[in-house]
């Protein structure tokens, strides 16, 4: 342990003198955590729900940069969809209707633009007319459909299908499109469609954020679920202990502070960062359980309350402090990711295990200490010792008698005795185990290689969801509603014949030879529309057809003198091709360009929420394997750091690695692709399961210290540490269960690895670690014995003081 060195000594000094303050100060202590919980419902109001495209690229990236600055806050425009659908939309009442919705509408704030066909048809009559109004009759409206279809056949689609489309900007945050949604739900019902029209709002900004609000009010019932089965599983495993679900209550208590921390830190919660509190509930009850396990195991061995809470944090606080650090350094990793939700992923790990522990140490042993002294005055008086001899004493003695441990006060249970006899086995047979083990691991290292990565966004939500359903429906019979490659053209001069001409060729060819490319709009189709279909000669004649041409028309092909925009419809190519295929039909675009390169002075940048996507999931994807052998890495150098010794730094990094290895053949054997998901989760079992490691490993050299040998220490560490753990795993493995019923996909496929992994990190801390740590600790008592033999040569080697 780190008692080994003069500093450890230091180290559990320090503690031992916090463990004096908290006994003493314990009304303070519960006092000032009711305030910060306080404080942290306050903070958790400011937590933003993020979703942008800086959530999925950085903002330093050429990627977004290309994004932000040429198409999204130039050409893009996100819009909502009323879709309308009746027997009849072709009928004067139902434009009266979308007249009246548009109205309202129009001054929604933040919407830039609406386009209905009531609109349409006012502005044909003030043209034919010079009178703005709607049609009189249903064959005039009928009439005025099929006179002008360039203008109606996006809006008509057909006899049953009409749609209201409402501008919004692209760069607007989730909440002001959440409001915008909202106010024109209010409109629509406002605006009194006729009876037996049945009208639905969807489009993109909809979509993403009823995926958003349904994956929140998932995982608040799976999170439910999960606290019901940790509780069942903690009245089973953890019975042996007196009021064993408070460490449920202890680790609430370092959620809601982890709340009210992101909240004051500004740490947004993303799609990803969501599952990070089904971790953050495993890890932290794994710290609740590990302070109660030992409290409650030194009181029942004699101490009095107040002596088990001074030395379970002299003892158990810097071991279960260094596990944490371990955890946090393997979490760290995840800032290398290059998508920036994943790094705020490992900030709000980061942030909530540090608040886990904070909340073990100081609410949930006062707590339990708390409930001791009320259980001793209730059945004995507050002034009657404890059998044993030793009275309840809360005057500050509590750092008594800390040096030893105490003899047994009760009889091992069925639970310890079975772990007694596992560690007996992997004892008996550790050169078999630790052969199979690393040879296994080395297999699924290999294998883990060979594990498709599942790339097709669709199978990250449930296809039954209501909103999903309306807007690919709405996709189905809305032309030019798919997926987009946008081709921004940075230009000297934006009405050069010569570019226009080129960029028709090229749209032509794009359409002709790719089948997965089925339009190109650009503004040179308004121009050939305004010129008989052909491109002027001559840049007056194009920028004289430019002024025609109507703004809301043209913004979406240009902006200034200097940038113009083709946009490439490329269908459900989401669907059809998946995010690999979208990624090598931009390639194929980019090769055309390279050989059909634009006129001398124009540069071409293909980007868009497709591209976007591509980065996002290569991203996730592909730094997985960079990503877990960063966190050994710097989990390894810490251990270094902390213990100054090669055998403790090693002990817990190996087991780990096995796991690492094993959960890539069990994925292989069962078919299970990574998602966005679960390729962080070589950082996650890294920091998860290495404090199983290092809380046995602690344990076991405390033992070592007060003179056991190796067989007898790792033997009392699992029997004693051991049934915490099996505690705090078991409730990890039932907590994360109930995320493999949530209907994202993506979610409960999460789950379902997690629950492998953690199972695998039990099973190597109990069946792998007792062979592997008394056979590197055995080793190293060799090398010591032969240098103390060394050394005793050595000194029977000088002369006898005196003689020369």
């Amino acid at each position: 342990m780190i008692q080994a060195s003069r500093g450890g000594f230091h180290i559990k000094n320090i503690f031992e003198k916090l463990g004096i303050f908290i006994q003493g100060n314990r009304a303070i202590i519960l006092a000032v955590v009711f305030m910060l919980v306080l404080l942290s419902f306050q903070g958790a109001q400011y937590i933003e729900m993020a979703s942008g495209t800086d959530t999925q690229v950085s903002k330093d990236s050429q990627l977004y940069k290309d994004y932000d600055h040429l198409f999204l806050n130039t050409f893009s425009t996100e819009s909502i969809v009323v879709m309308v659908e009746g027997n009849d939309v072709e009928t004067v009442a139902l434009m009266k209707a979308a007249d009246r919705l548009e109205h309202q509408v129009e001054n929604i704030p933040g919407v830039t633009a609406v386009s209905n066909p009531a609109s349409i048809m006012k502005q044909i009559n003030y043209a034919n007319t010079g009178r703005s109004r709607i049609p009189y009759s249903d064959p005039e409206v009928r009439e005025m459909v099929d006179s002008y279809p360039e203008y109606f056949d996006s809006l008509v689609l057909d006899d049953t299908h009409m749609l209201i489309s409402i501008g919004i900007e692209g760069s607007s945050t989730d909440q002001e499109q959440e409001d915008i949604i909202n106010n024109v739900e209010i409109a629509s019902k406002e605006a009194v469609f006729p009876p037996g029209y049945n009208l639905i709002i969807t489009g993109g900004p909809s979509l993403m954020l009823d995926i958003n609000s349904e994956l929140g009010k998932s995982m608040g019932v799976l999170l439910g679920i999960a606290g019901i089965l940790m509780a069942v599983v903690l009245i089973l495993v953890f019975r042996h202990v007196r009021w064993g679900l408070l460490p449920l209550p202890v680790v609430l208590v370092g959620i809601v502070f982890t709340f009210g921390f992101m909240g004051y830190a500004g740490v947004p919660m993303t799609m990803v960062s969501m599952s990070a509190f089904p971790v953050l509930i495993g890890i932290g009850i794994d710290y609740a359980i590990q302070f109660h396990n030992r409290m409650e195991e030194e009181i029942s061995a004699g101490k009095t309350s107040a002596q088990a809470l001074v030395y379970t944090v002299k003892h158990t606080a810097p071991a279960v402090l260094i596990a944490l650090a371990m955890t946090s350094l393997g979490f760290v990793s995840l800032f290398t990711s290059v998508v920036p939700m994943i790094q705020d992923f490992g900030k709000l790990l980061l942030i909530g295990v540090i608040m886990c522990y904070l909340s073990s140490l100081f609410f949930g042993l006062v707590t339990l200490y708390t409930f001791d002294w009320i259980s001793q005055k209730n059945l004995f008086g507050m002034f009657k010792k404890r059998e044993g001899g030793k009275g309840e004493n809360d005057s500050g003695k509590g750092s008594e008698d800390l040096s030893g441990s105490a003899p047994a006060g009760h009889e091992p249970g069925a639970l310890e005795k079975t772990l007694k006899k596992l560690t007996g086995y992997t004892l008996k047979y550790s050169t078999v185990i630790l052969v199979v083990a690393l040879l296994t691991c080395s297999a699924g290292l290999y294998a883990d290689r060979s594990i498709p990565i599942q790339t097709d966004t669709n199978t990250f939500i449930p296809q039954d969801m209501p909103s999903l359903i309306s807007y690919k429906h709405m996709q189905s019979i809305m032309p030019g509603s798919g997926d987009h490659l946008n081709v921004i053209l940075k230009v000297e001069d934006n009405s050069d014949p010569e570019l226009l001409e080129w960029m028709n060729d090229f749209s032509q060819h794009e359409v002709a030879s790719r089948s997965h490319i089925y339009s190109a709009t650009s503004i040179v189709d308004l121009v050939k529309e305004r010129n008989d279909g052909t491109i002027p000669e001559t840049s007056e004649e194009i920028q004289a057809i430019y002024e025609e041409i109507p703004e809301s028309q043209k913004q979406k092909y240009m902006e200034g003198g200097q940038l113009l925009h083709i946009d490439l419809d490329i269908g459900t190519a989401m669907d059809d091709l998946e995010v690999t295929g979208i990624e090598e039909l931009r390639d194929i675009v980019t090769e055309d360009l390279g050989w059909m390169q634009p006129p001398p002075g124009a540069t071409v940048t293909i980007t868009g929420d497709s591209v976007v996507l591509i980065g996002m999931i290569d991203g996730l994807t592909k730094g997985r394997t960079q990503m877990t052998l960063l966190g050994v890495f710097l989990v390894l150098i810490g251990l270094l750091v902390v213990y100054r010794d090669l055998i403790k730094a090693l002990s817990p990094i190996i087991p780990m690695i096995i796991v690492i290895g094993w959960s890539g053949l069990f994925m292989t054997g069962m078919g299970i692709a990574y998602n966005p998901m679960t390729s962080v989760m070589g950082a996650l079992i890294l920091g998860v399961g290495c404090e199983y490691s290092i809380l046995m490993m602690e344990r076991y050299f405390e033992e070592r210290d007060a003179g056991m040998d190796p067989v007898e220490a790792i033997s009392q560490a699992i029997t004693t540490t051991g049934t915490a753990l099996i505690a705090s795993g078991a409730t990890t493995v039932f907590g994360f269960s109930a995320l493999i019923a949530s209907p994202f996909p993506i979610v409960s496929s999460f789950g379902l690895v997690t629950v492998i992994d953690v199972l695998l990190a039990m099973l190597v801390t109990f069946v792998i670690f007792p062979p592997l740590i008394v056979l590197m600790d055995g080793h190293r008592g060799k090398k010591l014995g032969i240098v103390e033999k060394l050394q005793s040569i050595w000194k029977r080697s000088l002369p006898e003081p005196g003689n020369t």
